[in-house]
């Protein structure tokens, strides 16, 4: 009996050090949160009203300039003091160019897209993120600006899949 509350202690006291380990890492990162229908917030109807207050990004897989092959729009406020930064998202020219991206994020990648808000470690609103498909990365380049890795292409992976390579 004795040697199963050691053992239990041990598991526990490993496990424990092993999250706490993890801990410092996770500082770095940004997190989404789900903008909620039934609350009174930001709708993406209000973004694209407002597309103005905002510097607008989005992700594709494309060189060229083409919101129609958008994956998902990143909204960077202007009025705030954080910034958002990434290698693969293209700037948003016009407020037509971000109806037409939001209206080609569903036949792009087949899944209904949804409003999130992008999230500093500290619990600090980066900006807004609308899109349909898989995780996302946010790392803190320094107090004040996150870098966000591209988007995936759900066409890319598993069954029915679109890429004839995989």
């Amino acid at each position: 009996m004795g040697k199963i509350k050691i053992n239990k202690f041990l598991s526990f006291f490993l496990v424990t050090m092993i999250i706490y380990s993890c801990a410092p890492v996770l500082k770095n990162y940004g997190s989404l949160r789900m903008v909620s229908k039934s609350q009174n917030k930001v709708t993406i109807q209000d973004l694209i009203n407002n597309w103005e207050d905002y510097n607008i990004y989005f992700s594709d897989k494309y060189d060229d300039y083409d919101p129609r092959k958008a994956l998902g729009i990143m909204f960077d406020p202007k009025n705030n003091d954080t910034k958002l930064v990434g290698d693969r998202w293209k700037r948003i020219k016009s407020q037509k160019d971000l109806i037409v991206a939001t209206q080609w994020i569903y036949p792009n990648t087949r899944l209904e897209p949804w409003l999130s808000e992008i999230l500093g470690p500290d619990g600090r609103v980066y900006g807004y993120l609308y899109y349909s498909y898989g995780s996302v990365t946010f790392k803190v380049v320094d107090d004040n600006t996150m870098h966000v890795f591209g988007l995936d292409d759900p066409a890319d992976y598993g069954p029915g899949s679109l890429n004839i390579y995989n």
